[in-house]
């Protein structure tokens, strides 16, 4: 792929994807928004996230078009011998830079690691599970078992919490992509692919060892707990404003907690806090330890303004201050960078401006069934520009037979066989 004249860094790659819902469609669009050829390889009639929700009007799945954008789309019968057969070849086939495999399938004797390297002995595979034992889990299963909606919410409140993002998806979509991306390279340095396994609940426990959970509590650390919109560790948290709105606020580092309490006129106040209670507020550990204590100083400040007011003074200001904001106020404010980029103009200023958006992260997308859209491109980005703006899902199977007479080299009458045999259906 080329974007803008200049070489994406993994253009002539070829995968091949075979998973659903997220992180291994992730993991497929990453890599496309890299450069690479990605076929989504699907079974005859779709696998199980076709037609997840949201759906537009017409019913074609939004969720589905915006994890599969940029890549191709091939529907095989993976019931049938004929399907099985060429799904094979087009996983394995010979390329110099073909031969990428991602997925989530287990449980299938002819897409074992050992079966396919029959196939070609330097195949890059990667495949994700949910548990280590090849168990099945989704994000919402494996965060239950972290601990983390335990430690999400009001302090007060004695039920779990799940948060709406499912972040070992996520995390576990990128991981993959970086495995696939190491392999390959390990394979044009050495000749030798390999094969790399990764499960969520792996991603999970090992991201939380990474961020000091796990270190914490076995020295016997367990002063992180349910906190409400606190930041453990430092001072941060949210104020109501006079006109409803809140607003988060962060002082991490000394400047930004000496400028908080210069621009809301605490320093005497926080100067006798500090002398009645000994605790250092210079210090990150003293202002989380005096937290609440501090948050009621600030209090009244931020709720005798409107968070507009609250924005303007803190412009300038080292202390990270945002509003909070809907779903639909974030995309009306991308909607209308987007709209700027297309016409080549500055957006229009309001008073709730847009985030710092890289030109093509966030575009207008004419998506096949189902219209006008905004979507994301690669947040990767070089000259002040997305290497990648979004580019149109494929229609489900819709390049079936031209990527099998392409990759494959099958004829018209080779084709028809296939046909004949099962393997696909022309509808």
């Amino acid at each position: 792929m080329v974007q803008d004249g200049v070489a994406l860094p993994l253009e002539g790659v070829r995968v091949v994807e075979h998973g659903s819902f997220v992180a291994i469609p992730l993991a497929g669009m990453l890599l496309a928004q890299l450069g690479a050829e990605v076929v989504r390889l699907d079974p005859a009639g779709g696998a199980a996230d076709l037609g997840r929700l949201p759906r537009s009007e017409n019913g074609e799945s939004i969720y589905w078009a915006s994890l599969n954008k940029g890549k191709r789309s091939v529907a095989l019968n993976l019931r049938n011998i004929a399907g099985r057969e060429l799904a094979t070849r087009l996983i394995t086939d010979a390329a110099p830079d073909a031969g990428v495999f991602l997925t989530n399938v287990i449980g299938r004797p002819w897409l074992a690691d050992e079966e396919l390297r029959t196939h070609r002995e330097d195949l890059v595979h990667v495949q994700l599970t949910g548990t280590p034992n090849g168990g099945a889990a989704v994000d919402y299963t494996i965060n239950a078992a972290t601990g983390v909606p335990l430690l999400t919410g009001p302090g007060d409140l004695g039920v779990p919490v799940n948060h709406v993002l499912p972040a070992w998806d996520v995390a576990a979509g990128e991981l993959a992509a970086l495995a696939a991306v190491a392999l390959e390279r390990q394979r044009a340095r050495t000749g030798s692919g390999g094969h790399l396994r990764l499960s969520l609940a792996d991603v999970a426990v090992s991201t939380l060892g990474h961020l000091g959970f796990l270190a914490e509590r076995s020295l016997g650390i367990d002063d992180r707990d349910r906190d409400g919109n606190f930041v453990y560790g430092t001072f941060g948290t949210d104020f109501p404003t006079a006109d409803g709105e809140r607003v988060m606020v962060v002082a991490i580092t000394p400047r930004q907690w000496r400028e908080l309490v210069a621009i809301t006129g605490l320093e005497e106040a926080v100067a006798a806090l500090e002398q009645g209670t000994g605790v250092d507020l210079d210090d990150e550990a003293g202002r989380f330890e005096l937290r609440e204590a501090l948050a009621a100083l600030l209090r009244p400040w931020f709720a005798a303004r409107t968070a507009e007011e609250v924005a303007a003074t803190f412009a300038d200001a080292a202390v990270l201050v945002q509003r909070y904001r809907t779903v639909d106020e974030l995309v009306h404010a991308c909607a209308g960078e987007a709209s700027a980029l297309e016409s080549d103009r500055a957006p229009e200023g309001n008073a709730r401006p847009a985030p710092e958006v890289t030109a093509g992260v966030v575009s207008w997308l004419d998506q096949p069934g189902i219209g006008r859209l905004l979507a994301a491109g690669s947040a990767l980005s070089t000259g002040g520009r997305s290497i990648a703006p979004p580019t149109a899902a494929p229609t489900f199977g819709g390049d079936t037979e031209p990527l099998l007479a392409e990759v494959l080299g099958l004829s018209r009458t080779e084709l028809g066989r296939a046909r004949d045999a099962g393997a696909f259906s022309s509808g």
